[in-house]
């Protein structure tokens, strides 16, 4: 059988989400080396709230659902869909869902010649949507517990994810929890932690002018990079710390989520020692990381977080910052340029020893970061599958 270079890779995540993760990631990658990708926008894994973020975003997707599938680049498609964001467990909602996903899919593939295609998906609701499909492989990318995230139907989720693990070729995940978990139903489970885009955060490391808004904030500067999430943010330790030190000011670079707001937010907005800059494009993001001194992965330990393998933990270093974070698991195995503290008082004698310590040499970051890129990892997970990269 000819090795296929074809990809059907269902995402938890649009094309265009303002925050890129793993799913665009990988489907970039992919397509840059030479394989055809389409890439299923998000179904909705959770039930929409009735606020103005969610209802424009089911607009966005109706507008979407009516057009072809979309080139984004080179060799890349994108497909989005409407479905029905709720009750993915029952049998009748499954059927509506993935029986158009199915249909589309048939289309794509006869027009595009996607033969044999890599079935790579980030969620479990997938089974109906490749009924009649002829494919290669089944890949199940776990990258975080999304049974743990608020608004999932939880036994809907894992019911169809103990289905997907124990049909599936290759399982990966970004935790070594993740990887005990799945393991007893599937031997071919490997742990593959997340990476970076060594070249791009590198800029960070580079002389340059920083952009107006974080020039004008006094140094040192102590950084946190991502969604301001209630469920993943500890801003009880975030509060304590600033106050213990209001020489030190904090930068924000993010958003909240409608839904997943904490009111310690708003009195961490009086300080005077913080200053949230919104939303920043990935584009951008190594200008305001040249102009930090620390970064900071202050999150909760809980079901969700406890399997998390933060992104923003190899962007900071990748960037030259030194790192502070609660003792997520991911910092039993890593070490270097990482200081851990779980309360407020040890977290503020960590920051206190990165400052000292200062920014990480180009040599550091090499031997930190080592082989921690996309371009390794993406040749590692195809090795695994039996693939040629």
């Amino acid at each position: 059988m000819t090795e296929s270079r074809n990809v059907i890779l269902f995402s938890t995540a649009d094309w265009d989400a303002p925050y890129w993760t793993n799913k665009q990631h990988t489907a970039r990658h992919l397509a840059a080396l030479g394989f055809q990708v389409l890439y299923i926008e998000s179904p909705g894994l959770r039930a929409p709230s009735f606020n103005r973020k969610d209802f424009g975003r089911i607009l966005r997707r109706i507008n979407r659902s009516i057009r072809a599938p979309q080139m984004v680049e080179s060799r890349l498609w994108t497909l989005s869909t409407v479905t029905i964001p709720f009750k993915h467990h029952w049998k009748s909602i499954r059927m509506i869902n993935q029986g158009c996903i199915r249909r589309l899919l048939r289309r794509f593939v006869k027009r595009h010649g996607f033969s044999e295609p890599i079935i790579w998906t980030y969620h479990p609701f997938v089974f109906e949507s490749l009924a009649g499909l002829d494919y290669s492989k089944l890949i199940y990318h776990s990258v975080d517990d999304l049974s743990a995230i608020p608004g999932i139907d939880r036994t809907g989720f894992l019911a169809e994810e103990q289905r997907l693990v124990s049909h599936a070729d290759v399982v990966f995940t970004t935790s070594e929890t993740l990887r005990l978990k799945y393991l007893p139903s599937n031997s071919n489970t490997f742990y593959m932690p997340n990476v970076v885009d060594l070249e791009h955060f590198g800029r960070a490391r580079k002389k340059g002018v920083l952009p107006k808004d974080l020039a004008a904030v006094p140094e040192p500067r102590i950084g946190f990079l991502g969604v301001l999430s209630d469920f993943k943010v500890d801003f009880s330790l975030v509060l304590d710390v600033v106050r213990r030190r209001p020489d030190w000011h904090w930068i924000f670079i993010g958003e909240e989520r409608e839904g997943q707001m904490n009111p310690l937010k708003k009195d961490l907005t009086r300080q005077a020692n913080t200053h949230f800059l919104g939303y920043k494009p990935y584009s951008a993001l190594p200008e305001y990381l040249r102009g930090i001194s620390v970064g900071t992965l202050p999150l909760h330990i809980n079901e969700y977080t406890r399997s998390m393998f933060p992104m923003k933990y190899y962007e900071y270093l990748a960037s030259g910052i030194p790192v502070v974070s609660t003792p997520l698991e991911f910092t039993r195995y890593h070490g270097d340029g990482l200081e851990v503290a779980g309360d407020a008082e040890a977290y503020v004698h960590a920051i206190a020893r990165q400052l000292l310590r200062g920014r990480l040499s180009d040599e550091e970051v090499i031997k930190v970061v080592g082989n921690s890129t996309w371009n390794s990892r993406i040749a590692s997970m195809l090795e695994c599958i039996g693939i040629r990269s």
